[in-house]
C-alpha cells in the first residue's frame, strides 16, 4: 500500500539544538502509527514540521495526490488534509459544541449570512458519525469534560475532511471511560481509511492501539517496528539508548518515628475524617480513583484549602497550617498535579523557578545575592541531572521531565522534611521517570518523609512503603508493601467492600471543632 504522507532525511535546528536530524517517517491509510521517545527526542517538532507550524531546513515531505509538499502555516497544513489535536485543547470556551466544529468555515447562505440550522445539523451528523449521541451541539464547549472537549476537537478535524489526523498525548487528562471512547473513536476512524500518528508515553496504549511504532532518541531516527513484532522492554531500549531493568529502584530503608500525621481531618466535600501518618524514611503511597479526594487531601494538608476541622502534627506535636506559608516554615513540600500551571512560572528561567521557594533566604536587604542564587541553582541542576543548555534558559522550554525536576528541585532547595508529591512522573518518559523514581528512594534513604499521590498503579506499587487507599473522601484500606496486590489496591479502590483480608480499614469519625490545632475557616 502506498503511503499517504511520507517524509524523507527530515532536520531542524534551533538556536542551540539540532532539534530533528535526518529524520524518516511514513504514515499509511488506515494506519495508526505512534512516535516514541524521551522528553526532547524531537516527537513535538516533528509532528509541527508536518501540521505546518515549522518548516524544515532541509528533506522533502511527499503527500499522496500533491507530490512533494512544504507546509508555511498550519492552515496550508489543514487545506492539505492534515489536522492535529494538542495536549492543550484549541477550542473556543465560550462558543457552543457547533460553533467550535465548524470555526473558520462556517455554512453560509446566499449573500452571506451564516446558515445556523445547518450548521446545527451537519455538526450533529459528524457526531453520529463517530457514535456520539450525546453531546448537545448548542452547549457551551466550557461546560464540557475535558473527555467531551476532545471529541469535539476530532469533530472539528473531520469537519474539515482531515485525511490524517495527529494526535498529541491525548489521554494525558481523560478519566478511563473517556480513554474507552476515545479508543473507540480511533478505531472507527481507522475503517474510514484515516491515517492517525498518535503520539503518547503510555506504552500500553501503543500495543492496545497501533499498527507500527517509530523510534526518536535525541533528535534522530532510531527505528520503526510492527507492533505486533515487537516488545514494551525493547521499545523502552530504542528510546533511552539502555536497558531500563529497574524502572522503580526501590531501596530498602529504615523507618523511623512518625513526622507527619493528620487525624480526623475534615474539608467537605473530599476530606471527610482522614487519618494517615507519614514516618520519616518512608513513601507512602495515596491511591484512588479521580475524584477520591486525594489531590485535596494533599491540598489541605499544604493550607491551599486549609481544614474545618481535626489535626495535623509534625513529630507529635499539633501544628496550625492556614495556609502555605505556615506548611513551608514547618518543613513540608508540595509538588503539584499541574506542573505547569501550579508548579512553575514557565516565562521564567531555570534559575529564577529553583530559587524562588527560597528567595527571602537570599535577599541581602531588598537585593538578591546573585552569586548564592546562582550557587544554589547550580547545585540542584547538577543533584538532580536536570538538562538545560545554561541556568539562563527559560523553563518552558524544557522537556516535560526536566521541568518536572525543576519542580521537585525548587522545594529540595527549601530542605523540606516532608515531600508530598502529586502525580510525580505523569506525562513524562519511561528515562525520566526512572530518575524521578530513583530521587525519590535517595531522599526516604536521607530520612524524609514522603507522600506520593498517583493514578499509576505499578508506580505505587513498586515505589511505596505503604499503600493509603481512598475512595469518596474517606481512608479506604491500608495495606503494608509485602501484602500489597494490584487486585486487592483496586478492589479497595472500587469496591464498597474492604480490598482485603490483610487490609487495615480506618473508619472516619463525626467531625470535631479545631481547639488549638487548625483554624476554622
Amino acid at each position: 500500500m502506498q503511503p499517504i504522507l511520507e517524509l524523507n532525511h527530515i532536520s531542524k535546528k534551533f538556536p542551540g539544538v539540532q532539534a530533528l536530524d535526518d529524520v524518516h517517517f511514513d504514515i499509511l491509510p488506515g494506519e495508526v502509527h505512534a512516535i516514541v521517545g524521551e522528553n526532547g527526542a524531537g516527537k513535538s517538532t516533528l509532528i509541527k514540521i508536518i501540521s505546518g507550524v515549522y518548516t524544515a531546513d532541509e528533506g522533502m515531505m511527499h503527500l499522496e495526490g500533491q507530490g512533494e509538499v512544504q507546509f508555511n502555516s498550519p492552515r496550508e497544513a489543514q487545506q492539505a488534509g492534515i489536522a492535529t489535536i494538542y495536549q492543550e485543547l484549541s477550542l473556543y470556551r465560550d462558543l457552543s459544541v457547533a460553533e467550535n466544529i465548524f470555526t473558520g468555515h462556517l455554512p453560509r447562505r446566499r449573500f452571506g449570512a451564516v446558515d445556523w440550522p445547518m450548521m446545527r445539523q451537519q455538526a450533529r451528523e459528524i457526531l453520529h458519525s463517530l457514535e456520539i449521541y450525546d453531546l448537545d451541539v448548542n452547549r457551551k464547549v466550557g461546560m464540557l469534560s475535558v473527555g467531551n472537549q476532545q471529541r469535539v476537537e476530532i469533530a472539528k478535524a473531520l469537519s474539515r475532511n482531515a485525511r490524517i489526523l495527529i494526535m498529541d498525548e491525548p489521554t494525558a487528562a481523560l478519566t478511563e471511560s473517556d480513554v474507552e471512547q476515545l479508543f473507540k473513536i480511533v478505531r472507527l476512524l481507522q475503517e474510514r481509511n484515516v491515517a492517525i500518528i498518535y503520539i503518547s508515553h503510555r506504552l500500553q496504549e501503543i500495543f492496545t492501539l497501533a499498527n507500527r511504532v517509530t523510534v526518536l532518541r535525541d533528535g534522530q531516527y532510531i527505528g520503526t517496528k510492527q507492533v505486533a513484532e515487537t516488545t514494551e522492554g525493547e521499545l523502552i531500549s530504542m528510546m533511552v539508548g539502555r536497558t531500563v531493568d529497574n524502572l522503580f529502584p526501590k531501596l530498602e530503608t529504615e523507618i523511623g518515628a512518625p513526622v507527619l500525621a493528620v487525624r480526623n481531618l475534615w474539608r467537605k466535600p473530599f476530606t471527610l475524617g482522614v487519618d494517615l501518618t507519614v514516618h520519616a524514611g518512608e513513601i507512602v503511597g495515596l491511591a484512588g480513583l479521580i475524584g477520591s479526594g486525594r489531590s485535596e487531601l494533599a491540598q489541605v494538608i499544604f493550607g491551599i484549602s486549609p481544614a474545618k476541622s481535626g489535626q495535623v502534627l509534625i513529630d507529635g506535636k499539633r501544628v496550625k497550617i492556614n495556609h502555605p506559608g505556615d506548611a513551608m516554615r514547618l518543613g513540608i513540600a508540595y509538588v503539584p498535579e499541574e506542573r505547569g500551571s501550579q508548579g512553575l512560572i514557565r516565562q521564567m528561567t531555570v534559575q529564577e523557578n529553583l530559587t524562588l521557594a527560597v528567595l527571602r533566604s537570599l535577599t541581602q536587604g531588598p537585593f538578591v545575592d546573585r552569586n548564592a542564587e546562582k550557587t544554589l541553582a547550580q547545585q540542584m541542576i547538577e543533584q538532580l541531572r536536570i538538562r538545560a543548555y545554561s541556568r539562563e534558559q527559560i523553563v518552558n522550554k524544557l522537556s516535560g521531565g526536566n521541568q518536572q525536576k525543576v519542580v521537585v528541585g525548587k522545594w529540595l532547595a527549601s530542605r523540606p522534611r516532608i515531600l508530598i508529591m502529586d502525580e510525580p512522573t505523569r506525562g513524562i518518559d519511561v528515562g525520566a521517570k526512572a530518575e524521578i523514581h530513583r530521587l525519590m528512594s535517595e531522599l526516604a534513604m536521607q530520612g524524609m518523609a514522603v507522600l506520593m499521590i498517583s493514578s499509576e498503579m505499578p508506580e505505587i506499587l513498586g515505589m511505596s512503603d505503604r499503600i493509603v487507599v481512598m475512595r469518596e473522601g474517606k481512608v479506604a484500606a491500608e495495606f503494608s508493601r509485602a501484602e500489597a496486590t494490584q487486585e486487592k489496591v483496586a478492589t479497595a479502590m472500587m469496591s464498597e467492600q474492604n480490598g482485603s483480608g490483610d487490609a487495615t480499614v480506618i473508619p472516619s469519625q463525626d467531625p470535631t471543632p479545631v481547639s488549638g490545632g487548625m483554624s476554622q475557616q
